[in-house]
C-alpha cells in the first residue's frame, strides 16, 4: 500500500518546562444532550462534530510482527468460545490506521506511553531511533511518556524528542536523526531542581473550530520499575492531582474537551480483547490502579487512554460526579488499536459524553503491508543483520514466557547462577524478575535461520535492558523475606513472582493472603531447608539489586560484585549447554509448587 500523505504539523517541543504562570481555577462545562450526533449544513457546520480518536499503547519498539504469544490476541466468539488471531507489526498497523482514517476528516492519533524501551534488537540496538522514525510515518499526533521512556534517562528521552546523534554511538546513517514529529507529554515528571515538568504537560489538537486538549502522565511509581540511573534527578507526582491541575489550565485557555493519556492501567476480567467490560455494570469488568484513578480524575476530562498493564479493555468507569466515562487500553506491541468517536459540541466546546463510542480493533496481518514501513524495516535490518543473525545457541522446543513461573524465566535464572559461580564459586542461587523477561524463544525457523537456532537478535528481544548480573550476600532470613515480598508490601495486590534457579524450590499457596502465600517451611535450597542464620550468595540483575520491582530487601545485600551484562550471561550459558546436535531442552517450570 502506498504511503499516506504526510500531514503538516509544527516541529516540537524540547525538554523544557511549560508550567510557569498556570492558573488554578475553571468552571466545568454544562450538561450535554444524550442524543448528540454529527449534523451537516451546506455552508455552516452543525452543532455536533464527530472526532475520530485512534489510540494505542506499549508498542515497545515492536516494528516487526511479534512472535509467539506476544503476536496473538484472543477473540471472544458469539457462542462463548475463543479463538486466537495473529496480530501486530508496524507494516500492518500503518495500513490499518490509514484505512481507519479514510472518510474521517476530523481524526487525531494518540498513544499511552512505552512507545520505546524493552525493544527488540531492530530498534533497541539503535537506541529506538527506528521506532521514532516509524511513529513519525504513522502520523502519531501525541503521546504520554511511559516508564520505559526513562530506561536511558531524561537526557536520552530529550534526544528522542528533539533529535541529534547518540552521544556515545554517534550517527547510524549519513542523515542526522531528526527526532519525534509529535510531542511527548510528561505533566507529572518534574525536574528536582526546578520543580517544573521536563516536557510539555499538555497539547491542544485543533482543526478549524474544534479543539481537544491532551494531558499526558506516567505512573507515579515509575522509580520502582526503572533503574535508579534512569530517573536520577526526577520527581514523579500523583497522576490524579496532576491531571486535575492541568485540566483547569486547559479550561482557562478555553479548551473544554480534554483527553488524559495515562501510562497506568488495569486488569480486565477476560483476556479477550472484545470482552464486554460493562456487562455487569459500568466498570465492573476491570480492576487495578486505573479504576481509582478514573474515579477521581475531574469530570472535566472526557476520556482516558491508558496503558502499562498490556491489557485490552474498553470500559465505562464513573467519574467523581457519577457519570460514565470511557477508559481504554489497546494491549501491547501494536496488536490492537482503539477507535473512539468523540462527539464535539460546538455550542459548548465540550464532548457530548453520552455519545462517545469506542472499540478495540485487531491489527490483522491479512491487509497489504505499508511499503514505507517495509522499506524502513529493511534499511535498519541491513544495519542490524551482522550482529542480529549470529547464532548463540540451540533449543529443542519453544521456551515459553507465560505463567506464574515460566520456562524462559527459569532459563535466565539458571544462566545467571552459572555466571555468578564463574565470578564467585560461593554463589548459592539466582532470582530473576518476571518483568525483565520480555519474550520467549521460538523453535520454528525465522527467515534464513534453521529450526531451533537461537540468534543474538532473539536473545536481545528476551533481555534488552543491558542490566548487569550482580552478586550480593544475604542471610537466610533476608532470603525468606525476599520471597515473601513477591506477594506482600508493594506487590500485595499484583504479585511479582521471581523466577528461581533450578536449585531453589518452594510452595506458593494462593488460597492464602499476603506474605502467608509463601509457605516458609517448604523453601528448599539444594534440597535442604534455608537456614535463617546462614549467609547465601545470591545472583540477580542490577535492577533487582537496587531494590526494584518492590523488593526493598534486595537493596540490603553486602559484598557486592558486578559481573557481565545479563544477555552475555544468557548467551554464554546457551553456548555452553547446547549445540545443533544436542539442543537445550526447555526447563519444565516446576520449581514453584502452586496451590490454588
Amino acid at each position: 500500500m502506498p504511503a499516506a500523505p504526510r500531514r503538516t504539523r509544527r516541529r516540537t517541543y524540547g525538554l523544557l518546562s511549560a508550567a510557569a504562570g498556570l492558573a488554578t481555577a475553571a468552571a466545568l462545562a454544562s450538561a450535554l444532550p444524550a442524543d448528540a450526533h454529527e449534523s451537516h449544513h451546506h455552508h455552516r457546520p452543525g452543532r455536533y462534530q464527530d472526532v475520530q480518536l485512534l489510540s494505542f499503547n506499549d508498542l515497545h519498539g515492536n516494528l516487526e510482527p511479534p512472535s509467539g504469544s506476544s503476536g496473538r490476541v484472543t477473540e471472544l466468539q458469539p457462542d462463548g468460545t475463543t479463538k486466537t488471531i495473529d496480530a501486530g507489526g508496524v507494516e500492518y498497523l500503518a495500513t490499518h490506521l490509514r484505512q481507519a482514517r479514510q472518510g474521517h476528516p476530523y481524526s487525531v492519533t494518540a498513544a499511552g506511553g512505552d512507545m520505546v524501551g524493552a525493544s527488540p534488537l531492530l530498534s533497541g540496538l539503535f537506541h529506538d531511533e527506528p521506532t521514532i522514525e516509524a511513529l513519525n510515518k504513522l502520523d502519531l499526533d501525541v503521546t504520554s511518556v511511559g516508564n520505559h521512556e526513562f530506561d536511558e534517562g531524561a537526557r536520552e528521552l530529550g534526544r528522542l524528542q528533539n533529535g541529534g546523534c547518540h552521544p556515545k554511538d554517534g550517527c547510524y546513517t549519513d542523515k542526522k536523526f531528526k527526532g519525534a514529529d509529535f510531542p511527548y507529554l510528561a505533566a507529572n515528571v518534574l525536574d528536582e531542581k526546578t520543580g517544573r515538568p521536563i516536557l510539555k504537560p499538555y497539547w491542544v489538537w485543533q482543526k478549524k473550530d474544534v479543539k481537544i486538549g491532551f494531558i499526558g502522565v506516567t505512573l507515579e511509581g515509575t522509580p520502582g520499575v526503572v533503574s535508579a540511573d534512569g530517573v536520577k534527578g526526577l520527581q514523579f507526582k500523583d497522576e490524579v492531582e496532576t491531571i486535575n491541575k492541568y485540566a483547569k489550565v486547559l479550561q482557562r485557555q478555553g479548551v473544554r474537551s480534554i483527553v488524559a493519556l495515562i501510562h497506568e492501567g488495569g486488569f480486565p476480567a477476560s483476556g479477550a480483547y472484545n470482552y464486554d467490560c460493562d456487562s455487569a455494570g459500568a466498570g465492573s469488568g476491570v480492576s487495578g490502579p486505573i479504576v481509582d484513578i478514573a474515579k477521581n480524575v475531574t469530570p472535566a476530562v472526557d476520556a482516558l487512554v491508558t496503558g502499562h498493564t498490556h491489557s485490552a479493555y474498553v470500559c465505562d468507569i464513573p467519574d467523581p460526579s457519577g457519570r460514565p466515562r470511557m477508559v481504554t487500553s489497546a494491549a501491547s506491541f501494536g496488536r490492537l488499536y482503539t477507535d473512539t468517536t468523540l462527539t464535539y459540541d460546538r455550542y459548548t466546546g465540550d464532548i457530548a459524553r453520552t455519545a462517545v463510542k469506542s472499540a478495540n480493533r485487531v491489527v490483522t496481518r491479512d491487509v497489504p503491508k505499508a511499503q514505507d514501513m517495509t522499506d524502513l524495516i529493511g534499511r535498519w535490518n541491513t544495519l542490524a543483520a551482522p550482529i542480529g543473525n549470529r547464532p548463540i545457541g540451540y533449543i529443542s522446543a519453544d521456551v515459553g514466557n507465560t505463567g506464574t513461573e515460566s520456562p524462559m524465566g527459569d532459563l535466565i535464572a539458571d544462566a545467571q547462577l552459572a555466571h555468578g559461580r564463574e565470578l564467585d564459586p560461593r554463589t548459592s542461587l539466582a532470582l530473576m524478575n518476571p518483568g525483565g523477561v520480555r519474550a520467549g524463544l521460538t523453535y520454528a525457523a525465522k527467515g534464513a535461520e534453521g529450526d531451533g537456532v537461537v540468534t543474538y537478535a532473539e536473545g536481545f528481544t528476551v533481555q534488552p535492558f543491558a542490566n548487569t548480573v550482580n552478586l550480593q550476600d544475604f542471610t537466610g532470613a533476608q532470603l525468606i523475606q525476599v520471597l515473601k515480598e513477591q506477594v506482600s508490601g508493594a506487590n500485595a495486590a499484583a504479585p511479582k513472582i521471581l523466577q528461581p534457579s533450578a536449585n531453589l524450590t518452594y510452595t506458593l499457596d494462593l488460597t492464602k493472603s499476603g506474605a502467608d502465600r509463601v509457605v516458609t517451611d517448604s523453601i528448599r535450597l539444594n534440597g535442604a531447608p534455608v537456614d535463617p542464620a546462614a549467609t547465601y550468595r545470591v545472583a540477580t540483575n542490577s535492577f533487582l539489586a537496587g531494590g526494584g520491582d518492590g523488593f526493598p530487601t534486595l537493596a540490603q545485600g553486602t559484598g557486592d560484585l558486578v559481573g557481565a551484562d545479563d544477555l552475555s550471561a544468557l548467551e554464554k550459558y546457551l553456548t555452553a549447554n547446547s549445540s545443533a546436535a544436542s539442543p537445550l531442552t526447555p526447563p519444565t517450570a516446576n520449581r514453584i509448587t502452586i496451590v490454588q
